[in-house]
């Protein structure tokens, strides 16, 4: 059994909406604790991708986690309106822990391309007083414990997608202490939970520049990292099934089938966690 609700998320600058979809146990399990994934969907920071929300949240739900969905305030919201919401995000789910029945110690972020700027933005910047006070909260309240990184937007440098920083940052793009502050390979440091992370070598739109460079620095920060670099597939893939693809002529390019291992790969991972 499952329920599902929607809980508005207000920020100074945005509105969000996080959609919750709460596993309820069978009677002969009841009060077990279920760890929870919130899911950030890409979309270059003008928009939330439909294709890389629910699909990801039947995935998550059917390895056995509660699942959440953030559609975050995009442009003309900027930097740092959608950290702030994600950081109330998980707040909130760590707040109602023992009402829905998550571990609390066991809240991932799973993010796409933009999605994965903001889950790995969390990850890098929640003992950061500005924002947990922003969201009215306490560092530990707002720490995710994994991070999942699809494909992400990490650095604004040469290898940056520039429209999604645009969209981030508003009047302050080219400014170049506010670029360097979000160029999160710049800001790798111990304080970043394990991440699991993929991206695909023809990708064009976001290079796997983005995603080596932050493997690199994660490392050299002593952070955990898995990381897979897969040959084929093109940006936005999601799942990389028919679940996540663009309709019509375009169909067949985000179906890569070697690109699925995505999914049982970070069950794997995931199940050491538990």
């Amino acid at each position: 059994m499952m329920k599902v609700t929607t809980i508005p998320i207000q920020t100074v600058g945005g509105q969000a909406e996080l959609t919750c979809c709460i596993r309820r146990e069978i009677k002969a399990r009841e009060g077990r604790l279920r760890p929870a994934v919130i899911i950030c969907p890409g979309g270059a920071y003008e928009f939330c991708s439909d294709r890389e929300s629910e699909p990801g949240a039947v995935q998550f739900l059917a390895m056995g986690y509660h699942a959440f969905v953030l559609n975050y305030s995009t442009a003309p919201s900027c930097f740092p309106t959608a950290l702030v919401e994600l950081a109330k995000a998980v707040a909130l789910i760590r707040k109602h822990g023992r009402e829905w029945e998550i571990d609390r110690d066991r809240i991932a972020v799973c993010g796409f391309s933009a999605g994965g700027h903001l889950a790995a933005s969390l990850g890098t910047f929640w003992n950061q007083k500005e924002i947990y006070q922003a969201a009215g909260a306490e560092p530990e309240d707002i720490r995710p414990d994994r991070l999942i990184l699809c494909y992400p937007v990490i650095s604004s440098g040469p290898y940056g997608h520039q429209p999604s920083f645009q969209n981030l940052l508003g009047k302050k793009y080219e400014n170049g202490p506010a670029m360097d502050q979000v160029s999160l390979e710049k800001k790798a440091g111990s304080q970043i939970p394990p991440v699991f992370m993929w991206h695909t070598d023809e990708d064009k739109t976001v290079p796997a520049e983005n995603t080596l460079l932050y493997a690199l620095a994660l490392r050299k920060a002593g952070v955990s990292v898995e990381y897979h670099l897969f040959p084929r597939g093109r940006h936005g893939l999601a799942l990389a099934t028919a679940d996540s693809a663009k309709g019509g002529e375009e169909e067949r390019d985000y179906i890569v089938p070697s690109c699925q291992q995505w999914i049982p790969l970070v069950r794997e991972w995931l199940r050491e966690w538990s």
